[in-house]
């Protein structure tokens, strides 16, 4: 494969350097104040607003989002879209690092309108709320702002540092039973008892779940459970988080769901209602040329990536939708001991500590020379896009 000059990724390293101090205040000023899944006004404001003084064409509002926003510099294709995640974590605020990730893919983005040589195609910034619940990268993709992107690019902050994010298929569904209230005294046998019914599924899911596969779980709650303890419940409600180490796995819990609250249903004389309560976050599809070269560019800055260790499963996000239709990279970058664990307030402290703003500023070099080799390099892009479609 044909090698990118090392002036460009020199130049571009350089010029991430030279904003160190810049992005760091961002990665600060984000962490200092938490804003959450659709509701982050302050946080796309300061981030578009430094593209556009960049002299980004900037859209905002995309895919119906207020706080969704895209950056454009250049024109045409190749494209590669540089990602930021900015919503934080309700009572943890950045335990999950997300004002890193915003700071990065900002530093690369400003980076990459800068070094000469890097004048064809163009570079897409992309701001992607509700990572952490409502699925703001879904939505865009489904608005079509990756249509015409040729690699979807981003880091995240963790206890790892993994040169691929395994990372599994999830969604949530609302089941409901029906039944008829009644006396438990005085009418007894004409209630029907929907709160019964609904613990028979909990029931029902907990023998389901020692024979599921590797990477499926269904993690369930009752969320109504009737109104007095003198009333038989006409109506109960939970809601339940499904989870798989791939799309087509999940589909396939998802199924088993609907058999078993239907099977209930049928047994206690209840109705039941099934209906999916979130977005679906699909499993992530890792681009393996893509995520070596930042491998390789991240380790120009003294810090190695292995693969994931095997059987281990770190959650779900919207990068896995991202990843359905382009290449796309979502490599880990440890912050903190891998005693530790993100969601946590030591997380949330570690996402402002010395150690963030090293990874921050290697992060953003290697997410900008990863990006310049895309548009520089039509054998990579070849390559990565007969991998994405193999997959």
């Amino acid at each position: 494969m044909a090698l990118i000059r090392d002036d460009v990724h020199l130049a571009l390293r350089e010029e991430v350097a030279a904003r160190a101090d810049a992005l760091w205040d961002v990665a600060l000023r984000l962490h200092a104040d938490p804003e959450y899944a659709f509701a982050e006004h302050r946080a796309a404001a300061l981030l578009s607003g430094e593209l556009e003084r960049a002299g980004f064409a900037v859209e905002r509002g995309v895919a119906g989002m207020p706080t969704a926003f895209t950056g454009r510099s250049g024109r045409g294709r190749p494209t590669v879209a540089l990602l930021m995640e900015y919503d934080a974590l309700p009572g943890l605020g950045h335990a999950c690092g997300h004002n890193l990730i915003a700071a990065a893919g900002l530093g690369a983005a400003l980076a990459l309108g800068t070094v000469p040589g890097l004048s064809a195609g163009s570079v897409l910034a992309v701001g992607t709320p509700a990572e952490e619940g409502g699925g703001g990268k879904a939505l865009e993709v489904e608005a079509g702002v990756f249509d015409d992107v040729d690699a979807a690019l981003m880091f995240h902050p963790g206890v790892h540092s993994w040169a691929r994010a395994p990372l599994t298929a999830q969604v949530q569904y609302r089941v409901a039973f029906h039944g008829r209230a009644a006396h438990p005294t005085g009418n007894p046998t004409e209630g029907i008892d929907a709160l019964a019914a609904l613990v028979e599924l909990f029931n029902v899911l907990s023998a389901l779940g020692r024979r599921l596969p590797e990477g499926s779980h269904v993690q369930g709650i009752v969320t109504h459970g009737g109104t007095a303890t003198n009333i038989v419940p006409e109506f109960a409600e939970g809601r339940f988080g499904l989870r798989a180490a791939t799309t087509e796995a999940l589909e396939d819990l998802t199924e088993r769901l609907r058999v078993c609250a239907d099977g209930v249903a049928r047994a206690t004389g209840t109705t039941t209602e099934v209906e999916r309560a979130t977005v679906r976050y699909e499993h992530f599809r890792d681009s393996e040329v893509l995520s070596g070269r930042f491998a390789a560019h991240l380790a120009r800055a003294g810090i190695p990536l292995s693969p994931p260790a095997p059987g281990v499963y770190l959650g779900s996000s919207d990068i896995g939708n991202v990843s359905t239709r382009v290449p796309a990279i979502h490599p880990f970058v440890a912050i903190t001991g891998e005693d530790g664990s993100d969601h946590t307030p030591e997380f949330a402290a570690a996402a402002a500590s010395p150690r963030a703003r090293t990874v921050l500023v290697a992060a953003a070099q290697a997410l900008a020379c990863t990006a310049a080799d895309v548009l520089l390099s039509e054998e990579l892009r070849e390559e990565a896009w007969a991998g994405h479609r193999a997959a």
